[in-house]
């Protein structure tokens, strides 16, 4: 009884005290006509018809991305990145209203931890791209490498070329778009969000997706646990429709073609399942 005694001491000294949660309330702490509460505290007042550019050859990555957050700092809206040589890492952290153009390819880790940019990359990405990206947009012209858009939180996330294994990895949220194929174990332990592919997906679709929905446009190799077909609704039509069309991706014959994937929710009570009950959902 000591030991309890002391254990609840040392909890209340270091500030940490128990709270019943029951019966209290969800509380609204947005307003949309509270603007500035949408953005953060520090985001810099940028005007986008003012344009910068930086020539990023001879530049370490630490050095472009400082560059980025001064111009901002100095009210460019909009930035121009010109020779990135395949840089890792470029464009990470932003979290400010910005148009971002790089003008070529970058590599691993690109734009990541963003909220709020609208960038286009004329180029090809590598692994990696947009990781935990919460808002804005994402257009690569070119093609993608493997975990495109990992842990995704928010936003819209689009390849127009194909893209690599584990596409939408651990997904929590907003759009990924693919113009071409995806490989194997997209979707794998989906959250929420939707992911769009016009081509074909590799092996292992949507494998222990929790929720969220998975569009194809073409074949796919084989579905992952516990994802299953689900029926394509207007709702789905008018959507896909609106969204393939906003960047110039919607097939000539429509989009009824798509077939939809989406959990089966075998695995939401997994924990306490008997084992022969696990062997026969796996």
């Amino acid at each position: 009884m000591a030991g309890v005694n002391s254990q609840e001491e040392r909890a209340r000294d270091l500030g940490m005290t128990t709270e019943q949660l029951t019966g209290r309330t969800q509380q609204r702490f947005f307003e949309p006509s509270e603007e500035e509460r949408f953005v953060y505290p520090w985001a810099k007042d940028v005007d986008f018809n003012k344009r910068g550019e930086i020539d990023a050859d001879g530049l370490t990555t630490t050095e472009v991305n400082r560059r980025i957050r001064e111009m901002m700092a100095e009210g460019y809206g909009t930035i121009v990145i010109r020779n990135p040589r395949g840089k890792h890492a470029l464009g990470v952290g932003i979290l400010n209203r910005l148009n971002l153009i790089i003008e070529g390819s970058i590599g691993y880790f690109g734009v990541g931890l963003i909220d709020g940019p609208n960038v286009r990359i004329n180029g090809r990405v590598g692994w990696s791209c947009a990781e935990n990206m919460m808002a804005g947009t994402v257009v690569i012209e070119k093609n993608a490498g493997s975990t495109f858009g990992a842990a995704m939180r928010g936003g819209d996330l689009v390849c127009k070329g194909s893209v690599g294994s584990r596409t939408g990895i651990d997904m929590k949220g907003g759009t990924i778009i693919v113009g071409g194929d995806t490989g194997a174990l997209s979707g794998f332990m989906m959250q929420r969000g939707r992911m769009v592919i016009c081509g074909n997906a590799g092996k292992n679709l949507g494998d222990s997706m929790y929720d969220g929905m998975i569009f194809v446009g073409g074949t796919i190799r084989s579905l992952g646990v516990d994802a299953v077909p689900a029926e394509l609704t207007d709702l789905d039509r008018a959507w896909l429709t609106r969204k393939l069309r906003m960047y110039g991706l919607l097939p000539e014959r429509g989009v009824d073609h798509f077939q939809k994937i989406v959990a089966g929710k075998q695995l939401w009570n997994y924990d306490n399942l008997e084992p022969t009950e696990k062997k026969l959902i796996l």
